[in-house]
């Protein structure tokens, strides 16, 4: 009995060549859980797409893919100096975010981050004179700019590309390729157009692996089912139950990540709405659980445990048996399974 991964195996890879041929030198990333898949089977997958360069967030999620993966990895979280060293290959390059980092990558591979309107990292337009002298000493695989999601602001994502290649032109630094993220086919398309000497490649996660929605489902298995009648207590804290029904215990808990969720940015009144309504019933043990039953989202009946949770359903929904599977409506980031099952 467990929480299942089930994949859609072949729909899911044509979603990838589709999304390859969209981004022509498609750099694939592998970072965090696998994005739900894990590490060793999105190396696979990237294999199998013929990739030639893997991005991973960091040096340790490298030294655990480097058997699994047999091409260049791109480590996506800039080097600092008194960091951990970690033994890696040299087909591994480092993204590098300031003049520093690169003199203390002498003789590396680095890709040098620019900073974009994310004001995450990256090196700025006042560094560009110093990174003559830096990049003497290091194998440089060219420059990177990482790119919002949202532009609220109405600015166009291929004018702050073009911004930082003019800049890095007119630097007269080496643009033979720039790494991007989360730009469009069409808008790649338009750079590649107006910079022919630079190889414009897009490093893609979400899209690629979560793409098609319809390609993946999580199912938790029902481990047991009792009946409760109004005002029966059960549970750690022997809440009352609030109406006849059903206790059901399904496969996934905190350790899988179940209950856990990342903050959402919400825009619009109807979101934060539903985002005060939801907060406003947590206070009062109200909490939504992630696995559908009878085409209904059903409730925690208390807070999940760590490897189960249970959930009430009340009597007038048909009854679960063990053994059943209850579809899971999971964040895959943040999300463990127990198996995966391709079909």
């Amino acid at each position: 009995m467990a929480l299942t991964l089930y994949v859609d195996t072949a729909r899911w890879r044509a979603h990838h060549k589709h999304v390859q041929e969209q981004f022509p030198g498609l750099v694939p990333v592998c970072k965090g859980n696998g994005y739900g898949f894990g590490h060793e089977r999105l190396a696979e997958e990237a294999t199998r797409l013929g990739s030639d360069v893997l991005a991973v967030g960091t040096t340790y999620e490298a030294a655990r893919i480097k058997d699994c993966f047999g091409g260049d990895l791109l480590v996506l979280t800039p080097y600092r100096r008194g960091e951990e060293p970690v033994p890696l290959p040299d087909r591994v390059i480092r993204s590098v975010s300031s003049i520093d980092g690169v003199y203390g990558l002498v003789g590396a591979r680095v890709v040098i981050e620019v900073m974009s309107s994310m004001k995450r990292h990256g090196i700025s337009e006042q560094d560009l004179p110093q990174l003559h002298a830096a990049i003497e000493n290091v194998r440089l695989e060219g420059f990177a700019i990482h790119l919002p999601l949202d532009r609220t602001d109405g600015s166009d994502a291929v004018e702050e590309v073009i911004g930082w290649m003019d800049r890095l032109r007119a630097a007269r630094l080496p643009l033979h390729t720039m790494f991007v993220s989360h730009l469009k086919a069409d808008e790649l398309a338009r750079l590649q157009q107006q910079f022919p000497q630079t190889r414009f490649r897009a490093r893609i996660g979400t899209r690629l692996w979560l793409g098609d929605h319809d390609a993946t489902e999580y199912r938790g298995a029902v481990l047991d089912v009792t009946r409760v009648t109004k005002g029966e207590r059960f549970g750690y804290r022997q809440q009352k139950a609030a109406s006849d029904g059903f206790l059901v215990v399904v496969a996934g808990g905190t350790s899988h990540g179940v209950g856990l969720e990342a903050p959402k940015a919400l825009h619009g009144v109807m979101p934060r709405a539903k985002g005060v309504a939801r907060a406003g019933l947590a206070t009062v043990n109200r909490n939504l659980a992630p696995f559908v039953w009878g085409d209904k989202q059903r409730w925690f009946a208390e807070p999940p445990h760590m490897q189960v949770s249970i959930l009430f359903v009340p009597s007038d929904a048909p009854e679960p048996k063990v053994g059943d599977e209850l579809v899971a409506h999971l964040r895959h980031t943040t999300t463990q399974f127990d198996r995966i099952l391709d079909r």
